[in-house]
C-alpha cells in the first residue's frame, strides 16, 4: 500500500514538473483575435462598441451571468468611459476604460480582478471594404506564469476566441438590421 502511494506521489510530482516546463516555454505575451465582415458602414457599428450602455445588446459576457452587477461611470461614451462588473465565476470581476475612440479603432484598457488577475488591452478595428466593414475584436497582454500554466491544459485562444465570435455575430445581426 505504501509503495502504491509513493508511486502516485512521484507521478503527480512529475506531472507538475512537466506542466511547469511546458509553461516556461510559452511566450511572455498573448493575443486573441477574431474578425467578421458586416454589411454596414463603420459609423453604424461604432456606437454599439463606443457606448458601454449598448454592450448588453451584443456582448456575450452579458449573457453568462444575468445577475451580474454592472456599474457604468459618469461617462459611458468614448474616451474616458468606464464600465465595471462583478458576477459569478463565468464573468468574475473587472473594469474597462475606453482609452481611445476613433471611427476606425476603439482601444480599451481591460482589467480583470477575479477569478484571475489580468491587465490587458482590447481593440476593435473597423475597416471599410466595399459594401462591408471588416470588424476585428482583439485582446492582448502579458502572459504571467499562471496564464502560461493554464494555457498548457486549456486552449485559451479557442475559449476566448469563441466568445469573440459570438459577440461579433451579435454585432453583425444588430448592424445589418
Amino acid at each position: 500500500m505504501l509503495k502504491v502511494l509513493l508511486i502516485i506521489v512521484v507521478l503527480l510530482v512529475l506531472a507538475v514538473i512537466v506542466v511547469l516546463v511546458l509553461a516556461m516555454q510559452k511566450p511572455d505575451t498573448f493575443r486573441v483575435q477574431r474578425s467578421i465582415g458586416i454589411k454596414a458602414p463603420p459609423d453604424k457599428i461604432f456606437p454599439y462598441i463606443n457606448d458601454f450602455k449598448n454592450w448588453p445588446a451584443w456582448s456575450p459576457y452579458e449573457k453568462k451571468d444575468p445577475a451580474m452587477q454592472r456599474t457604468l461611470g459618469s461617462v459611458t461614451v468614448g474616451k474616458g468611459a468606464t464600465y465595471e462588473w462583478s458576477g459569478n465565476k463565468n464573468v468574475g470581476h473587472g473594469r474597462m476604460e475606453i482609452l481611445d475612440a476613433q471611427p476606425e479603432k476603439i482601444v480599451i484598457k481591460l482589467d480583470f480582478y477575479s477569478p484571475f488577475e489580468g491587465h490587458n488591452t482590447a481593440e476593435f478595428t473597423l475597416v471599410p471594404k466595399g459594401a462591408e466593414t471588416e470588424l476585428t475584436w482583439a485582446m492582448a497582454g502579458p502572459a504571467p506564469l499562471m496564464h502560461k500554466v493554464m494555457s498548457t491544459v486549456m486552449n485559451l485562444d479557442k475559449m476566448v476566441g469563441g466568445d469573440f465570435e459570438v459577440g461579433l455575430a451579435n454585432l453583425k445581426a444588430l448592424a445589418e438590421k
